[in-house]
């Protein structure tokens, strides 16, 4: 509990700007890791360059952003939010559940960056994450994939 407070405590300027904090991060995502630019078929042809200017990233940053916010406040009661997720990314997306470790560790760099997330926040960040993908790949095993 006390590391999704901890997390919570810095979330403001995400929930305020999620359009602005998607955009970093599926920015970032798709720079670092340019495999998983793959996974999202309608990004597939976006050059890098036009990353950090494109609605539609910043659109779908943006979403995911807002479902973490989701998961950060159920403060680990997240069944009913973890189960619609896995079985869309798991059945329709075709998302291997380490993209959820990826483009975690890409959240925990710019909540330190841009929203002032300390040492001790970021190690709350990466507990939270690891509760959520562990949850998650529950979830996937379960439907076999």
């Amino acid at each position: 509990m006390a590391d999704f407070d901890l997390v919570l405590k810095c979330w403001g300027p995400v929930e305020g700007d999620p359009s602005r904090y998607g955009s970093l991060v599926l920015t970032r995502l798709f720079t670092k890791h340019p495999e998983t630019q793959k996974l999202f078929p309608k990004f597939v042809n976006i050059p890098q360059a036009d990353f950090a200017t494109n609605a539609a990233i910043a659109a779908h940053g943006a979403t995911v952003l807002n479902k973490l916010g989701e998961l950060l406040k159920a403060r680990g009661n997240h069944a009913s939010i973890i189960k619609p997720l896995a079985i869309s990314h798991a059945t329709k997306h075709k998302i291997p559940v380490n993209n959820f470790k990826l483009i975690s560790e890409v959240i925990v760099e710019i909540m330190a960056e841009k929203a002032g997330l300390d040492a001790s926040g970021q190690q709350a960040l990466r507990n939270v994450m690891a509760i959520v993908i562990a949850d998650l790949e529950a979830n996937y095993k379960e439907l076999n994939c």
